[in-house]
């Protein structure tokens, strides 16, 4: 068996190298496609090096620009390289355009496609991200989610349970690995002080960056909130718009605000593992925050991660200055919410994300299920049905009685994922076949 990964930006390798480790960890042999729409030094030879990872296979060097030409120019190449390769399976990972371009380069060749991160919806199509992700499971075979929420998403969109498999996020692998490299190489703890309410901010999506009153919003709650300790790695975008915008100075005369310039990721993981508070527009971050048991603001009005919201560490605060000061005073002056946040059950699991996915993979293969090919047989016309089940029967069993597929189970108003074992007593199921 050969794996393709498929990897484009700094949050696709961070989240992939656990799972690359398991794979190299295994012997499988596998290759390492960087489309390079991350181009600046960080995403060189030396962020690989800094990750113990090995240097990619082939470097696609698209950089920036318009997403059409982005993707375009990844297609291609990444069509040259599967071509040529002829991998097994193709191995994508988040939302971006390179998932967007691996996963439909990868079905159209017929090679089946794992979405590693599948499944997730701010249901927001403003957002590029979301058309990439949406595609991207259209396109997919194996959907590898990080909970029970994103799998049901994939089943409303009717995506077969048979082809959906809950097993946490890498990004908690991710964490666990990075941080053990990161203490090996650097110590903020001279930098910090302990007794310091540090809130680190991040800052970067067009919505807020390009949006003046937004960013104004933001910038004035930052300025109000002067008994913190705030630390802003500064994107580039957002420092061209505060300058345009005439807001950079007034941060920058702020005596309680440090803004400084991009950290590298392992120095900035060290960073949130050390402060008081994250504040961010960043996806990513979200999930970091609470694997690292750190209390989120999010400056969103939606959130494709809505399960740290529901476990309490997490919070959406919009981009309103009243809001977003009331919000942080809050956590602040109540020892037990701040408690609560910092204590959140992590939804994403326990660090087993990677072996579990590869455990998966192998077995699949080893049954000789990993292809695509188109049937030889008839397979006549499927109904759909919902069902109301008196019986004390499981899902598999269920649909051997029908010859079908159960789709979705509901319980008192839930959806509940249809596990083989689950018995289906006094549920509803909607369920699928030839033969109903």
């Amino acid at each position: 068996m050969k794996i393709a990964f498929v990897i484009g930006t700094r949050p696709e390798i961070i989240k992939m190298s656990p799972l690359i480790d398991e794979v190299k960890h295994r012997g499988i042999n596998y290759i390492l496609v960087h489309t390079g729409q991350h181009y600046d030094h960080e995403m060189s030879q030396q962020f690989f090096t800094d990750l113990e990872l090995e240097k990619p296979h082939y470097n696609i060097g698209v950089g920036s620009g318009a997403h059409g030409e982005q993707t375009s120019m990844m297609i291609s190449r990444i069509e040259e390289v599967l071509l040529e390769e002829k991998p097994d399976l193709v191995l994508v990972e988040g939302d971006t355009n390179a998932v967007l371009a691996g996963a439909l380069v990868a079905a159209k060749l017929h090679i089946p496609v794992g979405h590693v991160e599948a499944g997730l919806r701010s249901y927001d199509k403003t957002m590029p991200e979301e058309i990439n992700r949406m595609v991207a499971d259209v396109c997919t075979q194996l959907f590898f989610v990080p909970t029970l929420t994103t799998a049901t998403n994939l089943l409303l969109e009717g995506v077969s349970p048979k082809n959906i498999f809950i097993t946490g996020n890498t990004v908690v692998d991710a964490c666990q690995r990075n941080l053990k490299i990161a203490r090996k190489h650097s110590n903020l703890a001279g930098e910090i002080d302990p007794r310091a309410n540090v809130l680190t901010l991040t800052l970067h999506r067009a919505e807020n960056v390009d949006h003046p009153w937004r960013l104004s919003q933001i910038v004035n709650s930052l300025l109000e909130l002067d008994d913190l300790t705030i630390i802003f790695p500064v994107h580039p975008r957002t420092a061209k718009n505060l300058h345009k915008f005439g807001l950079y100075r007034k941060l920058d005369e702020a005596p309680h605000v440090q803004i400084i310039k991009p950290m590298g990721y392992l120095e900035f993981l060290l960073l949130l593992s050390e402060s008081h508070l994250v504040m961010t527009d960043s996806g990513g971050i979200q999930e970091e925050a609470i694997t690292l048991n750190l209390p989120c603001i999010t400056l969103r009005y939606n959130t494709e991660r809505p399960e740290t919201v529901e476990a309490g560490g997490n919070i959406l605060v919009g981009t309103t200055q009243k809001k977003i000061v009331n919000s942080i005073r809050n956590i602040l002056s109540d020892e037990d919410l701040y408690r609560s946040m910092k204590e959140a059950s992590n939804p994403y699991g326990d660090g087993t994300a990677s072996k579990k996915i590869v455990d998966i993979i192998s077995e699949i293969e080893s049954r000789g299920e990993l292809k695509i090919e188109a049937p030889d047989f008839i397979t006549g016309v499927t109904t759909t049905k919902l069902i109301s089940v008196d019986q004390d029967i499981n899902v598999s069993k269920f649909e051997d009685k029908y010859r079908g597929i159960v789709k979705i189970v509901f319980e008192d108003g839930k959806i509940i994922f249809p596990e083989p074992g689950l018995n289906l007593k006094d549920k509803l199921v909607l369920i699928s076949g030839t033969e109903l």
